[in-house]
């Protein structure tokens, strides 16, 4: 009984929207289609009244497409009826019961004697009918329209959230044989019974009274209606065409905060097209704007303007991983370059920044050669559902991707340039090696004060907190453990609690203590799996084992095990171990004295 209350009520709304316009904040916008089709029904009822209160009639044509009307609402309460059911079927089991259901719901709602509403298998067998003659049908032998709302069927793709299907669709109107009788019914196909509903009138019994009244009214009927009918679609047509397009996609606008151009084709020449072209020009104006907006603004700040029609200056605690990328060697790169140093860094950045828009990240600051983007700033807005540090992880070994084809495009041209010229000046041997561009990227995340800083005369956002210096400090140590990437145990822990599968490796680089922090913090060197080789691995565990000794104080056999290992980052715990004898009162902890 609810679902019944609540389809009613929806349905009510929909036609009580449609006749009298939605409410837009509280006021309902009536359509002046609406006003203009008042006056029109006031001058039909005189017209009628005036003819002794005639009773409007219309023709074969016009009664079939009120039958069609009628049988096509019906078999909608039916289609509605039978899914709900097939719910209960599925929950208790008992088709017999859904069938019994469907068939007492069918000849409550039918108020003629002949008629019909059944439910027909493809094979021909009728799974259920509701009907107030004596004889029920096991199948259906009118088989020739069978065939003909069979054939009718055609498949469709329907998106289910983010996943597209197809699904069979039939429906429409045909003229059926049953027990006997001929009818007009309206089909449907139900996927869920697999079953053709079809709802039926037998026609010589809805002719009936209709018969009865037609050549004595007709004549009537045709030369009133006829005249208002003809003034009514020529006023309808001419007047409120382009309204309604006009209201339909500003409301359109209006509920998605989208800015869109309306259709203004075959638009007359008068003042409601030059509305709609004038608005045209004003929409193409700001989504210009908006564009440039967007490209100057990051994507979470864009969507706060679209909902709260403002940007304040505030700020929130968050819980987010940053990600800190800086180029290596950036003075001689721009000692060689000159003003080209834009050139080559708008070359990087376009793609980088692309990477990380793409893995939701969004830009905090590009300074220079340096580039600071934030992982789960856009989670509570468009709750995105994947982790925050994963994505960082992934972004930036984009990033390295990116820098590496860059590198390996550069040594093209310049074997290029060998063949034909033999030797390369001085000169090209340093631009050569200044546009081979090096990354380091640290990563760290935690509790941060994330929002918008400045003035409303020109402001900006930004994020402030340790974790951000700790991202920095990270990217840093890049050079000095040669190694792409570093991340803080946060991300690590981050990425182990909330993603399934743990795509990657985290390796323990060391522990040290950066310049300005009064505490040792462990650092590792993620390794997403397609990089994480049998081989890789072999250096891993000798890098491992090296650093236990390390870390207990016996340099002698950490330095042994070192030798052992050919990651580059080996190399750095060779110098320190070098003299095979640990620090006193050593504790674990390396301090950096350079940020």
């Amino acid at each position: 009984m609810p679902a019944k209350i609540c389809f009613t009520n929806s349905f009510m709304k929909k036609i009580i929207e449609s006749i009298f316009g939605p409410k837009i904040s509280g006021v309902r916008v009536v359509p002046v289609k609406t006003k203009i089709t008042i006056v029109f029904t006031i001058i039909i009822l005189v017209s009628n009244l005036s003819s002794n209160y005639i009773n409007l009639i219309f023709n074969r044509t016009e009664l079939v497409k009120l039958m069609k009307q009628l049988l096509a609402k019906d078999l909608k309460d039916v289609y509605t009826f039978t899914n709900i059911q097939h719910e209960i079927y599925k929950m208790n089991g008992n088709l017999d019961e859904a069938i019994t259901e469907i068939e007492k719901k069918g000849i409550n709602e039918l108020k003629n004697s002949k008629s019909i509403i059944i439910g027909v298998k493809p094979d021909s067998s009728i799974l259920f009918q509701s009907t107030r003659l004596d004889k029920h049908i096991d199948k259906l032998a009118d088989t020739a329209s069978l065939k003909v709302i069979i054939d009718s069927a055609r498949t469709v793709v329907v998106q289910n959230g983010d996943k597209a299907e197809e699904e069979k669709q039939a429906e429409g109107f045909i003229t059926l044989n049953f027990n006997g009788n001929q009818y007009l019914a309206a089909y449907k196909y139900n996927k869920n019974w697999d079953v053709y509903l079809i709802r039926g009138e037998e026609v010589n019994e809805f002719y009936w009274a209709q018969r009865k009244n037609f050549i004595i009214i007709s004549i009537l009927i045709l030369l009133i209606t006829t005249a208002s009918a003809w003034i009514g679609i020529v006023l309808l047509n001419k007047i409120l065409r382009l309204i309604g397009i006009l209201t339909k996609n500003i409301r359109h606008m209006v509920e998605t905060q989208n800015l869109e151009l309306i259709d203004m084709s075959g638009a007359s020449n008068d003042d409601v097209s030059y509305l709609g072209f004038a608005f045209n020009s004003l929409s193409s104006t700001i989504d210009n704007l908006v564009n440039i907006f967007k490209k100057f603004a990051n994507r979470d700040i864009v969507l706060k303007a679209y909902r709260d029609k403002e940007v304040k200056l505030e700020g929130i605690p968050k819980e987010l991983t940053i990600m800190f990328s800086d180029i290596k060697s950036f003075t001689f790169i721009t000692e060689t370059l000159g003003t080209d140093i834009i050139k080559l860094l708008n070359l990087h950045y376009d793609n980088a920044i692309r990477e990380i828009v793409k893995e939701d990240g969004v830009i905090g600051a590009i300074i220079g050669d340096a580039l600071l983007a934030v992982f789960g700033a856009l989670d509570e807005m468009e709750n995105l559902g994947k982790n925050k540090s994963y994505q960082a992880v992934v972004a930036s070994y984009k990033i390295q991707e990116l820098a590496k084809n860059l590198r390996d495009s550069m040594t093209a041209k310049r074997d290029e340039l060998i063949k034909h010229k033999k030797k390369l000046s001085k000169e090209e041997e340093k631009v050569y090696r200044a546009v081979l561009l090096e990354v380091g990227v640290g990563i760290d995340g935690g509790q941060v004060f994330y929002g918008t800083i400045g003035s409303y005369v020109r402001m900006t956002n930004t994020v402030i907190g340790d974790n951000v210096n700790a991202a920095s400090r990270l990217e840093g140590l890049t050079r000095i453990y040669q190694l792409p990437v570093i991340c803080s145990e946060y991300v690590k822990d981050d990425i182990e609690s909330h993603v399934e599968g743990l795509p990657m490796y985290f390796m323990e680089i060391d522990t040290v203590q950066v310049k300005g922090k009064t505490t040792g913090k462990k650092i590792y060197w993620p390794i997403l799996e397609q990089h994480y080789t049998t081989k890789l691995k072999k250096e891993v565990k000798a890098f491992s084992v090296g650093l236990k000794h390390y870390y207990d104080g016996d340099w002698k056999k950490a330095h042994t095990e070192f030798k052992k290992c050919s990651l580059t980052v080996s190399k750095e715990f060779l110098m320190r171990t070098a003299t095979n004898k640990a620090p006193k009162d050593w504790d674990g902890i390396w301090q950096m004295t350079t940020k």
